[in-house]
């Protein structure tokens, strides 16, 4: 997984991890791991990520480069 793409996308959002985590219902430092790589992201939340910025799982999971 491309958790580079995580980081990009909450950046380019202007959005902190901890408000990640409350758009996630998520705890900030769960967040924080997802994001660092340090614990795999599960299905649904990949689901909600996409949704929530409006891009592919696929392009979070870096399977393409276009956001669609």
């Amino acid at each position: 997984m491309k958790f580079q793409r995580i980081r990009d996308l909450r950046e380019d959002a202007d959005l902190t991890q901890s408000e990640m985590g409350r758009a996630l219902h998520l705890p900030q430092r769960t967040y924080a791991y997802y994001e660092s790589g340090q614990r795999t992201v599960p299905p649904e939340v990949l689901i909600a990520l996409a949704n929530f910025y409006g891009v592919s799982v696929d392009y979070i999971l870096g399977r393409k480069d276009d956001k669609n």
